[in-house]
Parts: structure tokens; sequence; C-alpha cells
């Protein structure tokens, strides 16, 4: 299994005060020294934290593939077009939101979703889906032509101890569904070292993509230890 880091959250800091630095690309560079295996970062409409200049360079100043997250908006789809990242992860968005609440609605709109989809695939990126761990919508991805679906991780992580083996049965459910339809299966939200045990338990992971929890701790220990400490419990890992 892979690591992800997405370093949104180094340019948070960096638009807290509208400096320069910290510089999401020298991260980038520290993930890989670390170890991780792929860079994530979001490029949201009101622009709160990754610019478009950062996306441009991430793509070409650091060693590792770019998994760009993005809502399904014409101009950031024509970004996307431009920079061509090895992966895109279509998730929703809205404005007032201090993170992504939730799976995409693939089936309401599957018709819109499914033209960039194909325009994506045809520019030759990868195409992912974020998601609920529910079989209509993970079948509907199917039919829209991605490869590959995250299963969004936010409400078992975020959930009280005794309400995880309910939302952890409905995400190794919805493992074992998108692997049999063949889809390639990522997960993420909300996960850190100490919640990391339970998402150990959904089988046929192939990326975990982890940012907040990771960057939170980089402050105390710094990103490369931070990192490494992720992929040592990550090795448990038996898919």
């Amino acid at each position: 299994m892979k690591l992800g880091v997405n370093i949104d959250h180094v340019a948070t800091l960096r638009q807290a005060r509208g400096t320069v630095y910290p510089d999401p690309l020298d991260a980038a560079i520290l993930c890989a020294r670390a170890g991780a295996h792929g860079i994530t970062a979001h490029l949201r409409e009101d622009r709160r934290h990754i610019q478009d200049d950062d996306i441009y360079r991430l793509k070409e100043l650091q060693p590792l593939p770019l998994n760009l997250e993005m809502a399904n908006v014409e101009s950031i789809v024509e970004i996307a077009l431009s920079v061509r990242p090895a992966e895109v992860c279509l998730v929703p968005e809205k404005r007032q939101e201090l993170t992504t609440e939730g799976g995409l609605d693939v089936i309401g709109h599957f018709n819109h979703l499914k033209e960039t989809v194909q325009c994506l695939t045809e520019a030759g990126i990868e195409v992912s889906m974020f998601v609920d761990a529910d079989e209509i919508t993970l079948a509907a991805c199917k039919d829209l032509g991605a490869p590959t679906v995250e299963l969004h991780t936010g409400a078992y992580c975020d959930a009280e101890p005794n309400d995880r083996p309910v939302l952890l049965e409905q995400l190794i459910r919805g493992a074992d569904y998108a692997h049999e339809l063949g889809l390639k299966v990522n997960a993420g939200h909300g996960i850190n070292i100490e919640n990391l045990g339970g998402i150990l338990c959904v089988p046929h992971l192939d990326t975990l993509n982890i940012g907040h929890s990771i960057i939170c701790r980089s402050v105390f220990h710094g990103l490369e230890t931070s990192i490494k400490e992720m992929l040592i419990g990550m090795l448990e890992y038996n898919g």
C-alpha cells in the first residue's frame, strides 16, 4: 500500500501571512526524501491554500506523481488538462466548508461527470472519484468509466469509538464491491496515526491519501519523521 501526502496545509500557513513561505514544493521534495509515493494537492475554487502556480511547479519540479484534487468545474478542468498530473481526484466542494464534507453525488451529476471523466482520460490522466462506500455510487463510478475510487474515510475516522465498527464494515464492504467491479481502491480523509489501525482492516487498498494529520504532527516532529512514522504503521497492512 502506498502513501500519498496531501500538502494543502503547507500552503495554508503561507496564505495566512501572504508570504512566499512555507513553499509546498519544498514540502513535496521532503515527502519524496522520506519515502512517500505521491503528492496530493487540492486546487479549490476559492484558492484558499494551493494556488495555480503551485500546481504547475509541483508537476514539473518534484519527483513524485501528482494527484490533483479538484471540483468538477470547467476552469479547473482546463488547468488539469494543461498541467496533466498523473491523477485527478474529483471531489465535491462548497465554498463555506472547512474541508471536504462527504463523497461526490455521482448519480445526481452523472452526465456532467461523465463528460469530464472522458475528457481527462483522453488526455492520459487517471481519474479517481472521491465517494462514500455505498454500492450504488460505486457502480455508477464504474459506469462513468473512472478506473479508480477513493473511499471517503472521514465518517469512520471522526466517529466515536462505539460507532466505528458499523462504519468500518461499510468501508470493508465498499472496498470489496469496488474490487469486484475492477476498480482500483484508494482511501482518504481524517486518517491519522491513532485511527490507522482500523483503516488497515479495509481490503484491496492501493493508496492512502493523508494530509492534515501529517502536516500537524510535522509542526512538532518534522515532516520527514511524521511521514516515516505513518509509513511504518502502514507496513502492517496485509491487503
